[in-house]
């Protein structure tokens, strides 16, 4: 039957099945596709690592398939139920409203569009715009963007990377993941690794007219794997300050003319105020240095006061210094002296964002305080506001700001600050974790204070909500000395990990607080704790190396503390990131080995009265092992006991997924009939919003069906 599965469609579904893994199911389809990999080819076959493994694989399969007609319409019938099909690209523009002041750029805008329109002739059409900070240089994109429009009919996206809480800022892989999420891919249906999230980026563009724009870069890595192979999508990096070496049409943004810098400044203050600010107007330009941003805040210190009388001199820095830090200097003078302490030391902890709450504890003022100092300091341009009540600094505001928090208030004012904001989110992680986890003992419980969240949703959006200002917080703890925060604000994101799909977003904070264990808490429950969020994210991330040793990293810090529940949670772990690579050997070995550890709690211990179900959800996995060694009697005697165990518990979810694992065992048997009827029963426990496990039992039921 080679005419039913062509060798080409093989490949694709099976490259699509390794790097698509995203997900429960994606993870169930990959472990159901392992096994039948190892039966069509009669060996061992771990998981593939590159795409040339992945078409020997294939290769191998089809070649067997020759000589198996019932393997062979068993495969024909799994791609059949999972076809391949990229999402839809999200059509319309997605950059932001260009800016109603724009003034010059022209030079600049001419050359961005004869390299987004140029003739192809095999050269990618890339552009890398670049400027010091405050130049203007995402007004330019927009206004490209706004005056393009119609040149891109299938989209506009712009991913803007300046609130990235890593180090350096987000990493290759979360950067296309944010550019995907954007083009309107579901999260289920974004790959996991990078590799698998390029070649769906890759898949979306082709033969499409598109422009991507990408702020605030930082690296080469970030932006690599963006560059097009296909001649109609155009890709424009944005830097701010100096170019890095992309293969690109540099374009650099320079200073404003005088000119040009006037006609900026009336149009945002009015020719009459700029008419009688005339004899400080050489001064003004002077030490603006043709500054979009200095040149805009200028202008609007222009406003104060009485339209019809003159304008007091503006302030402005000393001759020849930074424009933006003059900018600021001379905005923190015409507010407030409590709304510019609150700008410093919120600034302090380089928030991707900044909410009342933690401007609040920055300050050490109340929330009722708080709010009309917030909408001050956005009024002055020191804060830009956002959606959802919440503000972020522009970067170089920012630093500004830091900058003059320990001349203006005192090291142990600014001290005093960041341990106030930090304890301010952990006490709310504190309490969002419990909520998201109530019943896991990997969540420390709430504080005994405060306001407890409704219900488990509330929880996960609450830290989700947060998650860039937790993620930042590990380090800022780590940096402030506050190592024992570190810590405990690392665990708190376990909910985000489990429930939230937040992978890319905690890994630089868990391999934070994870050194930070081993440094100050070697051997300890919570150095365990760490690392295997650490080894369970870079699982679900694809990096199993990686994953593997931070998972026997968790075992040996828990075995060291005596701590025999998380010591076997470790080696589960360990199992299932074999199960996943198809090793069902070691897979299977490590599950036992599991069960033993648990067998060495004894009664009244720790974790004792979780033993019957984490023993049953160890040997759900073992079940799943054995049937991919194709142990299929095994496989099928474990899953009837574990789908009993969580009937009688009342456990819906799991024993869905139980029965799910039952009725793939007993079609392998070819005991379909049957596998028939744990698919219903197994349709009947879910809830209409587990849409892609009904998916998977919709195609599971189409096989069995065919094969009865």
């Amino acid at each position: 039957m080679l005419e039913i599965v062509a060798l080409s469609a093989l490949t694709a579904f099976l490259t699509s099945v390794g790097n698509g893994a995203a997900g429960e199911m994606g993870k169930q389809l990959l472990v159901s596709t392992g096994a039948l990999a190892r039966r069509a080819t009669g060996r061992d076959t771990p998981l593939p690592a590159a795409r040339e493994d992945w078409e020997s694989l294939a290769g191998h399969v089809h070649a067997r398939l020759a000589d198996d007609p019932r393997q062979a319409a068993e495969w024909a019938l799994l791609l059949r139920s999972f076809p391949q099909h990229a999402p839809a690209l999200l059509s319309g523009s997605g950059l932001p409203p260009a800016t109603r002041h724009f003034t010059d750029r022209k030079d600049v805008v001419r050359q961005l569009r004869r390299e987004a329109t140029r003739p192809a002739g095999g050269r990618p059409r890339v552009a890398l715009l670049y400027g010091p900070p405050g130049i203007g240089t995402t007004a330019v994109a927009l206004r490209l963007g706004a005056v393009t429009h119609d040149r891109f009919p299938d989209g506009q996206f712009y991913v803007d990377l300046r609130d990235g809480s890593g180090e350096n800022g987000p990493a290759p892989a979360a950067v296309l993941l944010r550019l995907l999420c954007r083009m309107g891919v579901e999260p289920d249906r974004i790959p996991p690794t990078e590799a698998g999230r390029e070649q769906l980026y890759r898949r979306l563009t082709a033969g499409r007219r598109a422009m991507v724009v990408i702020d605030h870069a930082s690296s080469l890595a970030q932006v690599r794997g963006l560059v097009p192979s296909t001649p109609e999508v155009f890709l424009l990096v944005i830097v701010s300050g100096s170019p890095f070496a992309l293969e690109a049409e540099p374009v650099p943004v320079d200073r404003l003319s005088d000119r040009d810098a006037l006609k900026l400044m009336g149009r945002i203050a009015g020719r009459e105020r700029i008419a009688r600010a005339r004899p400080w107007m050489p001064d003004l330009l002077a030490h603006c240095a043709g500054n979009a941003f200095a040149l805009r805040t200028t202008a609007l210190s222009l406003l104060d006061g009485d339209p019809e009388s003159a304008p007091p001199a503006p302030v402005t820095g000393e001759p020849g210094s930074d424009p933006v830090r003059a900018a600021v200097q001379a905005g923190c003078l015409r507010i407030r002296p409590e709304t510019a302490r609150l700008c410093r030391l919120t600034a302090l902890g380089d928030w991707p964002s900044v909410t009342a709450h933690l401007a609040t504890a920055s300050a050490g003022i109340t929330a009722e305080e708080a709010a009309p100092l917030l909408a001050e300091a956005a009024d002055a341009h020191l804060l830009e506001a956002l959606p959802d009540d919440r503000y972020r600094f522009r970067p170089e505001v920012r630093r500004c700001l830091a900058h003059t928090a320990g001349p203006e208030h005192g090291i142990p004012e600014c001290s005093a600050a960041v341990a106030r904001a930090l304890e301010a989110l952990l006490h709310r992680a504190l309490h969002a974790a419990h909520a998201a986890l109530p019943q896991s003992w990997r969540t420390e419980p709430a504080p005994p204070h405060g306001e407890p969240y409704r219900d488990e949703a509330a929880g996960v959006d609450a830290l989700a909500a947060e998650v860039g200002n937790l993620v930042r917080a590990v380090s800022v703890a780590r940096e402030y000395q506050h190592l024992t925060t570190a810590l405990r604000l690392g665990r708190a994101l376990w909910p985000l990990q489990l429930k939230a799909g937040h992978w890319d977003d905690v890994l630089p904070a868990l391999r934070v607080a994870a050194r930070c264990a081993d440094e100050h808490r070697p051997g300890s429950r919570i150095a365990g704790a760490l690392h295997f969020q650490l080894a369970h994210c870079l699982g679900e991330l694809g990096r199993w190396e990686e994953a593997d040793r931070e998972a026997e990293a968790a075992a040996r810090a828990e075995r060291e503390a005596g701590h025999l529940r998380g010591e076997a949670s470790s080696v589960e772990l360990q199992g299932l990131l074999n199960l996943y690579r198809w090793r069902y050997e070691a897979a299977h070995e490590r599950f036992v080995a599991a069960e033993a550890v648990y067998g060495r709690i004894a009664p009244g211990q720790e974790g004792a009265e979780d033993l019957p179900r984490a023993y049953a959800l160890s040997r759900r996995h073992r079940g799943r092992a054995l049937r991919g060694l194709g142990r299929l009697d095994e496989s099928r005697g474990l899953l009837t006991a574990v789908v009993e165990f969580f009937e009688e518990r009342g456990e819906a979810y799991n024993q869905a997924r139980a029965l799910t694992d039952l009725a793939e065992t007993l079609h392998d048997a070819g005991g379909n009939t049957e596998a028939l009827a744990k698919i219903e029963q197994a349709e009947r426990l879910l809830p209409p919003g587990a849409a892609p496990h009904l998916g998977y039992l919709a195609a599971l039921r189409l096989r069995c069906e065919v094969a009865g």
